[in-house]
């Protein structure tokens, strides 16, 4: 008889969370998300990163910086104001934590 592995039917957040990196790994999606969304509003507009940093008042190595999903690197201002060059308004949200199974 094989032995049983305590992973079968855990979620991968059990495991993330069991192995200490579920926070950082969190940060990065949200992050890649935001980044995404970012990039593909700038696209609708027809706006290049030149541009789109002149409107926010700020240098386009900091819009790079915005844009790379792995450069967890970024304020709420920043942030608020590439929302409202694109038309938009940054929303978030406080969640209820759900404990790992």
């Amino acid at each position: 008889m094989e032995p049983e592995n305590p992973h079968i039917g855990s979620s991968l957040d059990d495991l993330l969370a069991e192995d200490g990196t579920l926070a950082e790994v969190n940060q990065r999606a949200i992050k890649a998300v935001l980044a995404w969304q970012i990039n593909q509003a700038m696209e609708e507009k027809g706006l290049t990163k030149t541009a789109m940093a002149e409107r926010m008042n700020t240098s386009r190595a900091a819009l790079d910086r915005l844009l790379d999903p792995a450069n967890p690197s970024v304020t709420l201002a920043t942030l608020d104001r590439a929302a409202s060059v694109l038309g938009k308004r940054l929303a978030i949200d406080l969640v209820d934590h759900i404990p790992p199974r």
